[in-house]
């Protein structure tokens, strides 16, 4: 392989669409080339065409046009089971009659697989996910997270390239969704499988993601690692949509400006004068709204994450008038 040729693709999406009806379309022609052995997450808010992304490349949902590669085999009439990928649901679907060992092994006996074999089998995979233990219960009889380790082994057990997660985090609480997460991220890396994952939280792409796809009305806004996309975003939606970033209007045209970068001086020191409209405590930081003088839009909404410290040797109270400085390199140009 020379410097010039791409590295292998696990997945590679070629001018994919999606169209429901006339004026309906809700994949736009994208492609998309994503990476062997790596953790990919499809990111946007709803109704922007990741989950939709997501079921072609499972064989869930026809496409309108355009080609899935999976390991540079055109998959994209297959049926979803000669494919090469599994899916991890959401809602996990287990079934609620099975034990956690029949659940894992469910596929396997549709395929005519002999009982001793399936379980040895699914009892193999509830051990690396941590569950062998508990292989003899019914799905009800186990927390969020362990039905979340069934899911997953039971999406294992047919030995897929890719697995497919649609938003499967979004069902558990708060602490076992940081928990899961890490746990998520380290199994992709122990199996060496190419994982594509679905989800509306940016937090959850930014702890997870390898490469991180921004997607947008049926299209495809940023492609780039985590840091690169938070620090360089490419337009003024991904900006807003990754959140932690101001949207300036000025004679250089728009930029985006991380909120932490941001620094307040006293009024009348810099031309950016505001209006503190909004204080409120995060423990280690605290977030400042403010209001630019003469703008009503949104533009003129701003946020300041001042460090605890910093606050408490300054502090601010709604009213307060100051101006606003960074750094002419923390000021990101964004694409007209």
């Amino acid at each position: 392989m020379d410097a010039t040729t791409p590295p292998p693709a696990a997945v590679e999406l070629i001018a994919l669409t999606k169209q429901y009806g006339p004026g309906s379309i809700a994949v736009d022609a994208i492609n998309l080339r994503i990476a062997a052995n790596s953790y990919c997450c499809l990111l946007g808010p709803s109704g922007c065409g990741k989950s939709t992304t997501l079921r072609m490349i499972a064989g869930h949902e026809s496409t309108t046009s355009g080609d899935i590669l999976l390991e540079n085999r055109n998959i994209t009439d297959l049926p979803a089971a000669e494919r090469g990928t599994a899916m991890m649901f959401q809602s996990f679907a287990l079934f609620p009659h099975l034990s956690a060992l029949d659940n894992v092994a469910f596929s396997l006996k549709m395929k005519g697989v002999a009982k001793a074999e399936r379980q040895a089998k699914a009892q193999d995979l509830l051990e690396r996910v941590s569950l062998g233990h508990l292989a003899h219960r019914k799905p009800g009889e186990l927390s969020g997270g362990q039905q979340q380790r069934v899911a997953l082994a039971r999406a294992l057990i047919t030995q897929p390239r890719v697995l497919l997660l649609d938003e499967p985090l979004s069902a558990l609480d708060p602490f076992l969704r940081i928990q899961m997460r890490a746990e998520l991220r380290q199994w992709q890396k122990d199996l060496g499988l190419t994982f594509i994952h679905v989800t509306h939280s940016q937090e959850e792409a930014m702890a997870l993601a390898d490469t991180m796809v921004v997607m947008n009305h049926g299209l495809i806004e940023q492609v780039g690692s985590p840091h690169a996309v938070y620090n360089h975003p490419a337009s003024e939606f991904v900006a807003r949509f990754m959140g932690g970033h101001n949207v300036l209007d000025t004679t250089a045209g728009k930029v985006a400006v991380r909120n932490d970068h941001i620094r307040l001086a006293p009024l009348g020191s810099t031309g950016w004068a505001a209006t503190v409209s909004d204080v409120e405590y995060q423990g280690t930081y605290v977030l400042l709204g403010l209001q630019l003088d003469g703008r009503t839009d949104k533009d003129g909404s701003v946020s300041v994450m001042l460090p605890e410290a910093r606050f408490v040797q300054q502090s601010y109270a709604t009213g307060d008038r100051v101006d606003l400085s960074w750094e002419p390199s923390q000021a990101h140009v964004l694409a007209a």
